[in-house]
């Protein structure tokens, strides 16, 4: 896993170097939303979702310089959901990453507002991307439609909603499914689907990126609610814990070492996605394995 470590820390610095340059400056008028929106961005995330989209241009053979806009934008996506859901209205976090939620620093309105920004950022940095060299303008339409399906009321938003509406109820298998696909796998899956498809992959590669995305997407989110009971909270940067919340979680449902089987399990079938891909595969593989190896 050496060679992993070293692609994700090469590649999370090329996003963060190219995020600094896209973002405005904490100076540009009205100074505290860009300070707000770079507080949140530069709070030490994983930069999962854009190395996943670099990863997924570069396994079809493309060139990931050439997908960067749309790989930033997707992280932006994901800190506004983040943003959102903190809110006292939503989970009511008073951390993130180890450190204050925005609306604990910004207060409720400018969180909202930030998150706000950075979803509408995002769209206009993926828009931008029909300005790289090599993009066509009709891949770049192609991504906005996935992005937006991919967060909105039948992704991302969806799973948020269903994911509120369970809190405190009876545990449902069914319903899990449901949250976990569309709240953390959809927008995973659409990140590696535009880097795929602003690159002109062909059809079958970007179907074999859906299935991995789907079920990589579904192990991070079981080791998620297996970390949130079993894992370091000084790694996870939290406090408390979805169990004591009452959230919806697969150990509530199905018990630790089954939610440990079933993510393994999801690994699998993930990398067997990743057979199209023959030798270019060894990074999405070896994230694939990272997916129930990581402690944070």
């Amino acid at each position: 896993m050496i060679f992993l470590k070293a692609y994700l820390t090469k590649k999370r610095k090329l996003v963060d170097a190219a995020l600094h340059g896209f973002l405005e400056k904490e100076k540009t008028k009205p100074g505290v939303i860009h300070k707000a929106m770079r507080y949140s961005v530069f709070a030490g995330g994983k930069r999962l979702r854009p190395v996943l989209c670099l990863a997924g241009a570069e396994v079809c053979g493309g060139n990931s310089a050439r997908v960067m806009p749309t790989a930033c934008a997707l992280e932006l996506i994901h800190t506004y959901s983040l943003i959102h859901d903190d809110l006292p209205a939503m989970d009511d976090d008073d951390f993130r990453r180890g450190r204050p939620t925005s609306h604990k620093v910004f207060g409720e309105g400018m969180a909202v507002l930030a998150g706000d920004a950075l979803l509408t950022f995002g769209f206009e940095l993926i828009a931008g991307n029909a300005r790289i060299k090599g993009v066509s303008s009709e891949s770049v339409v192609r991504v906005l439609e996935v992005v937006a399906k991919g967060i909105g009321t039948l992704g991302m938003v969806g799973g948020q909603v269903a994911d509120m509406e369970a809190s405190g109820k009876k545990h449902s298998a069914r319903e899990l499914g449901f949250i976990h696909e569309h709240k953390t796998g959809s927008l995973i899956t659409a990140s590696l689907v535009s880097g795929a498809m602003l690159v002109g992959a062909a059809p079958s590669q970007v179907k074999a990126l859906e299935n991995y995305g789907e079920n990589i997407g579904l192990a991070f989110q079981i080791v998620d609610d297996v970390l949130d009971i079993v894992g370091d909270k000084k790694l996870l940067g939290k406090r408390g814990s979805d169990q004591d919340n009452n959230k919806l979680t697969f150990p509530a449902v199905y018990g630790l070492e089954l939610s440990k089987k079933k993510a393994q399990a999801a690994v699998a079938k993930a990398k067997k996605a990743l057979g199209v891909f023959g030798e270019r595969a060894k990074v999405l593989s070896a994230l694939a394995d990272y997916m129930v190896e990581r402690q944070n």
